[in-house]
Parts: structure tokens; sequence; C-alpha cells
């Protein structure tokens, strides 16, 4: 793909990210920083998106409980250690070069930082719709 096609495709695919990151927005300052890396169309898949999002977490740091809508997620532990549960499943800490997967709809109960002392670091990957906006909706309280 030409350098010029593939920024104005990341540019475009900001615009989702920027609409994802809104859900963000409420006081991650005790919690995570969400920093987007890309969004590209998939080519042999219309209608779908591959959205990436790098997820730093503090020492200590955690996510509310959250759902991704109908996207896929591949959530892939770049430094530290990850503590995660997804639906009922067990309860695990993934440490760098580990992974998990996120079946559409499925409740992520659980994911923080597994350490109190270390920041961790995970890039979240979704394949989703196109047309959806808002790729993490957390849980009301």
């Amino acid at each position: 793909m030409k350098i010029r096609a593939l920024i104005a495709a990341t540019l475009a695919g900001l615009s989702i990210i920027g609409a994802s990151q809104s859900a963000f927005a409420a006081d991650t300052s005790a919690r995570e920083t969400i920093t987007p890396a890309f969004a590209e169309a998939i080519a042999n898949v219309p209608g779908k998106t591959m959205t990436a999002l790098v997820v730093d977490y503090a020492a200590g740091g955690k996510s509310p409980p959250h759902r991704h809508g109908q996207a896929f997620v591949v959530g892939y532990v770049l430094s530290g250690a990850i503590r995660s549960r997804v639906d009922n499943g067990e309860e695990r800490v993934y440490h760098a070069g580990e992974y998990w997967t996120e079946k559409p709809g499925a409740h992520h109960t659980v994911s923080e930082n597994a350490s109190a002392t270390e920041p961790a670091k995970l890039l979240a990957i979704f394949v989703a719709d196109t047309k959806d906006k808002n790729l993490v909706t957390f849980d009301k309280k």
C-alpha cells in the first residue's frame, strides 16, 4: 500500500478512534491512558475495520467492567502484566507477549495492571463494523 493511501486510511480511522475514545474520557487519570495506534479498513472483508489502541496502565491502574459491542477483540500485552477476565471465564494474569481474545458481545469484567509497583501496557485490536463508532461501553454504576 502506498504511504499516502496508508496515511489517508489512518487519518480517516482516527475519527473512529476519536469517537471511541470518548467512551474512555471520564476520569481516566486513575485508570488508564488510551493512545490511538491505527485504523484500517479490511480489504477482503467489506464493511469491517481493524482498529488498535495502546492502553497504558500506571502501577495499580484498572479499567471498570465494559463491553466492546459486536467487535471481536484481541488484547496483546506489550509490557508488564495484565490481569483479565472475560465473561465468567477464569481470571488470569497475562505477561508481555501473551494475549487473550473477546468474542463479540463479551463482558470484560476485569482489566487491570497486575502490579502495584510497575506500569503495564497492552495493544487492544478491534475488528468491528466500519460504522461502529463506540468501541467501548463501560457498565453503568
